[in-house]
């Protein structure tokens, strides 16, 4: 399966992506999605195929969806929950008085 996708970037939301095929846009996503999408932003396009790898989604993933729903949604990466949020009390430890 080969598919010419269009991806777009939230301007409600950093790191949340749109992926749908360029034939179509974004006339078939729905009404709900795009108001929590925020404005459309065009990041570029990309010729999707089972063989392309994908820096944060599953290609296999991508193309179903594409298929099936006809868009599909990147969210952003989770926190790590490893990390340690320091309190206010040591950030400012060191600050000039």
């Amino acid at each position: 399966m080969k598919v010419l996708c269009s991806i777009y970037r939230s301007t409600k939301k950093l790191g949340m992506y749109l992926y749908v095929p360029r034939e179509k846009g974004l006339r078939e996503v729905p009404p709900a999605l795009m108001a929590l999408f925020g404005r459309a932003e065009h990041a570029m396009d990309l010729v999707l195929t089972e063989d392309r790898k994908l820096a944060q989604e599953d290609i296999l993933k991508v193309l179903e969806n594409l298929r099936e729903q006809g868009f599909h949604v990147q969210m952003p990466p989770q926190e790590d929950d490893y990390i340690v949020h320091l309190p206010d009390e040591l950030l400012t430890r060191n600050d000039p008085v």
